[in-house]
């Protein structure tokens, strides 16, 4: 790797250059109209103006990132996080490009992005999870009572597209089951485009402990 365009902006886009450079990596970067006096923009070796401040129309379009890249003659991207950085297809854009892709392989993101299969991937692996419905949910309303009975109530029922805490609803009883169905696969539907939904045992009181996971090509992993 010789020259490395970071697609995103402001600190997230400072610390990959950072890191790039101590490597001696040459940087990139992309910055809309509203970012033309960013600081990540000064930071990097190289400039490529992308487009509107809007980021639908600069940051979030893949197309703009390709041509920065082949403009300037870079050999790689770093998509940072947020933004293009979970889209399947930009990862596989990117190598389809001939450019090396800073991330996770394209059907990695695609299989992690959809929590149902993430979860499948998990078990699959050895990796002890919440009791749920195993997958995703049918249409079947009776079907989707069994399910739940056998899980157990309190239980919540979640996006497999989703974040942010959109498509999720807590079920605290069979009454109540059919309305908050509806309620989260309408909310799913709206904001990710995929209705789908899973079932996992509804933890009241937990804790959450994240553990940060780097691995590389070679199979080195930290």
């Amino acid at each position: 790797m010789r020259k490395l365009l970071v697609a995103n902006r402001g600190e997230i886009a400072i610390r990959v250059m950072r890191a790039a450079r101590e490597r001696g990596i040459a940087t990139v970067a992309v910055y809309s109209e509203a970012d033309e006096d960013a600081r990540h923009r000064s930071y990097a070796d190289e400039s490529v103006f992308i487009g509107p401040a809007a980021a639908t129309k600069s940051y979030l379009v893949p197309e703009a990132i390709l041509e920065a890249a082949r403009e300037v003659g870079a050999d790689a991207v770093h998509p940072g996080y947020g933004f293009l950085s979970e889209r399947a297809s930009f990862a596989a854009d990117v190598v389809d490009a001939g450019l090396a892709w800073v991330g996770p392989q394209a059907s990695s993101i695609e299989e992690m992005g959809d929590k149902a299969r993430a979860i499948a991937a998990a078990r699959a692996a050895g990796v002890p999870t919440v009791p749920g419905s195993d997958g995703e949910l049918p249409d079947d309303p009776a079907e989707i009572r069994r399910i739940a009975k056998k899980v157990g109530y309190p239980l919540i029922i979640t996006a497999a597209g989703g974040g942010g805490g959109r498509g999720i609803r807590p079920v605290h009883n069979e009454a109540s089951l059919k309305t908050q169905f509806r309620q989260a696969k309408a909310e799913a539907e709206v904001a990710f485009k995929d209705g789908t939904l899973y079932i996992e045992k509804l933890i009241e009181r937990p804790r959450h402990v994240e553990v940060q996971l780097l691995a590389d090509r070679h199979g080195n992993a930290v």
